[in-house]
């Protein structure tokens, strides 16, 4: 077996549902850079301070537009809080692996650091067991997670568990398993919706990229570039943004 990591050595690491293996390069955007959703990273950044500094926190969930920085502004908010000298780091584990997540709590629970436990883009179908297991990690129960960890889930759904539209037609279908099912959204003390953004906050988050990376753009080709992708969104000004980097013959 691979040798435990050292949890106090690394800014990051990543869960394979056995072991802890830490990132090496663990180098995300600056926070400054995620534009266009300023209360979101306002909040998220005031809750992790309370977190990386030993004060009551939320457990935070991060729903919304796909491709609206939800990831990004997590592992930007720990490199932040990291390079203010807390003693944070962030430990990503997959969606795959929630039944595993007893296991590392133990793991986690030995050091004396704070941790984001970080699961992106999570869901749950209908009938699923996973909703109740998480549930019990976040609130009570003898596998709940530790005092030193945070949970900071993302998904594209509010409720992160799929609704069917028989819910409200179907006598069988009993209110309380609806409830049952909305009840893990309701764990999370925090929560943050991302909407995609309107054309001026798309040009906001496409100058903030150009300006960073001291690149040339234009409106009107930033306007086109989005509009052959079939809309606008944070993860479509980066990709012009590498572009304009392509073009010019430039690393970012």
């Amino acid at each position: 077996p691979a040798p435990p990591a050292d949890l106090s050595a690394y800014p990051a690491y990543h869960w394979d549902g056995k072991t802890l293996a830490s990132v090496h390069d663990f180098r995300p955007l600056p926070v400054d850079l995620i534009v266009g959703v300023d209360r979101q990273k306002t909040d998220i950044i005031e809750n992790s301070r309370r977190h990386a500094s030993g004060a009551a926190a939320h457990d935070v969930l991060l729903w919304g537009a796909r491709g609206m920085g939800k990831s990004a502004l997590v592992k930007s908010v720990v490199a932040a809080l990291q390079d203010e000298g807390f003693f944070i780091a962030l430990v990503e584990a997959s969606a795959n692996h929630v039944a595993t997540l007893p296991k590392l709590f133990e793991e986690l629970a030995k050091s004396g650091r704070r941790f984001v436990l970080f699961v992106d883009d999570i869901a749950f179908d209908q009938n699923d067991n996973g909703p109740r297991l998480l549930r019990a990690l976040l609130e009570g129960g003898v596998e709940a997670r530790p005092n030193n960890v945070r949970l900071y889930v993302t998904s594209n759904r509010r409720n992160i568990v799929e609704r069917s539209s028989s819910e409200q037609d179907d006598p069988l279908n009993a209110r309380d398993g609806v409830d049952d099912s909305l009840a893990l959204a309701d764990r999370f003390g925090l929560k943050l919706g991302f909407q995609y953004p309107d054309q001026v906050a798309y040009l906001e988050m496409v100058a903030a990229y150009a300006g960073h990376f001291d690149l040339d753009w234009d409106e009107v080709d930033a306007l086109a570039f989005s509009h052959g992708r079939g809309g606008r969104s944070g993860r479509i000004a980066w990709h012009y943004t590498v572009e304009l980097a392509g073009r010019a013959g430039r690393k970012i």
